[in-house]
């Protein structure tokens, strides 16, 4: 499979309370240009709503977030999930990504961290909380002494924002929820969110 750093400038980061929402709101995602899709595992309805995309919408690369246990990177893989994603990591939850036979991006916000993974072998990882972590700055200070490390980060990225950290060396994507307003999931308009997604899409035509 491609580096889910690769797959599209931006991944979404949905949070589905309803399953019945998640084929429609991939769909929608999809057709923007947003083929990665996170849900992450942060009410009921995630591993179900994981099933019902990858079952459903087969152009979707459909991953797992807030994956935070071994248990969870089971229950994910086993729900169709081709990603998993968390927002930090320990040894034993690493070991299970890793086991896993999916790619993952593991949590990092500190250089001990991205030394750590480094060292086990892991060059591809999520930055998060991106913004209040220390957005740019920090992530362009990474890239002289650690440039084997890649991000995607992820937390309080904006339209506006994302492309100063796309325009970083070592970013591949970013995570975002822009393309997500509340009020749109709450009406089910798909087609603004499809609109939304195409033009988060469009910030990696630039690049």
């Amino acid at each position: 499979m491609t580096s889910v750093l690769d797959l599209a400038p931006v991944i979404p980061v949905v949070v589905i309370d309803d399953a019945a929402d998640a084929v429609p709101l991939a769909r929608a995602l999809v057709a923007g240009g947003l083929p990665a899709i996170e849900v992450t595992l942060r009410t009921p309805a995630a591993l179900d709503a994981i099933r019902a995309i990858a079952a459903e919408v087969p152009d979707a690369v459909v991953g797992a977030g807030t994956v935070i246990s071994a248990e969870g990177v089971a229950a994910s893989v086993a729900a169709g999930a081709r990603f998993l994603v968390s927002p930090g990591w320990t040894d034993a939850l690493l070991d299970a990504m890793g086991t896993s036979g999916v790619p993952f991006l593991p949590g990092v916000s500190t250089t001990s961290e991205v030394v750590a993974l480094l060292e086990r072998g892991v060059v591809e990882m999520k930055f998060f909380p991106a913004e209040a972590a220390g957005g740019t700055p920090y992530l362009k200070s990474l890239a002289g002494p650690l440039p084997r490390a890649r991000f995607c980060p992820t937390g309080g990225i904006t339209l506006a924002s994302a492309p100063t950290y796309l325009d970083l060396p070592n970013v591949g994507c970013v995570g975002g929820t822009w393309m997500l307003p509340a009020d749109a999931l709450a009406a089910g308009d798909w087609a603004r969110v499809e609109s939304l997604a195409r033009e988060a899409a469009q910030l990696g035509t630039t690049r």
